[in-house]
């Protein structure tokens, strides 16, 4: 299969470009450049340009946003059929976030003048990209209002039920979540520290609301979980 074919079928798993004509997507297939990224790889950093707009085709993406100290607060992880670095199309102005490989990935790399051209000869797609820019701006706004408001019991507990909705796996002891997440991420996604966050945990574990499997977390007690809310 020839590089360009192979990008193709690449595309026709993206979500966004779902019922694109075969000529656009040929066209835009044209224009990417695949990349290879291995684990742990920074894909760009704040202050980086913004001159591209990213395709996830397989691996995990992390999205987060770091201080001057070192401090980090992840944003969200993406999953293969995703888009990010998408906020370049606004302005072209430089990137404010950081996206890290957290697998081996294989992303596709599409030049921001391309993409807007994609965008301004399809209005489905152009229509599609504003929900998604206004969707994950919902969702950056109501995670600041729980670093705000609500305390790491509530947060924590809901971060497990969302990881549950995303990838739990029904089993006899209850929802086991089908992704290894380790104390410091779910520190990181809920803006507390890893000992803050290993205690919450432990503290679950004594009131029977989780337990564990290895690396591994059962949510035994969804309910109980939902009344810390």
């Amino acid at each position: 299969m020839s590089d360009e074919r192979q990008t193709i079928q690449h595309l026709k798993k993206i979500e966004l470009l779902s019922g694109v004509s075969p000529d656009l997507l040929a066209t835009l297939a044209s224009k990417i450049t695949l990349h290879e990224v291995r684990r742990r790889r920074v894909i760009f950093l704040p202050g980086d340009p913004g001159t591209s707009v990213y395709f996830l085709n397989s691996g995990r993406v992390k999205i987060s946003r770091v201080t001057r100290d070192g401090k980090e607060l992840t944003l969200c992880y993406l999953d293969p059929g995703e888009v990010f670095g998408e906020l370049c199309l606004v302005d072209g102005g430089p990137r404010e976030d950081m996206a890290e490989a957290m697998e081996n990935a294989l992303i596709s790399e599409v030049p921001r003048e391309e993409y807007l051209k994609l965008l301004e000869r399809n209005a489905i797609i152009g229509a599609r990209m504003t929900r998604l820019v206004c969707q994950r701006r919902r969702e950056l706004e109501r995670k600041v209002e729980d670093l705000v408001f609500k305390d790491v019991s509530a947060k924590l507990a809901e971060l497990l039920m969302e990881l549950a909705a995303q990838h739990g796996i029904e089993d006899r002891r209850g929802t086991l979540l089908g992704v290894k997440i380790t104390h410091q991420e779910m520190a990181n996604l809920i803006g507390s520290t890893r000992e803050t966050v290993s205690l919450t945990l432990s503290q679950f574990k004594r009131n029977k609301l989780i337990t564990s499997e290895g690396r591994r977390i059962i949510l035994v007690d969804q309910d109980g979980l939902k009344a810390l809310l």
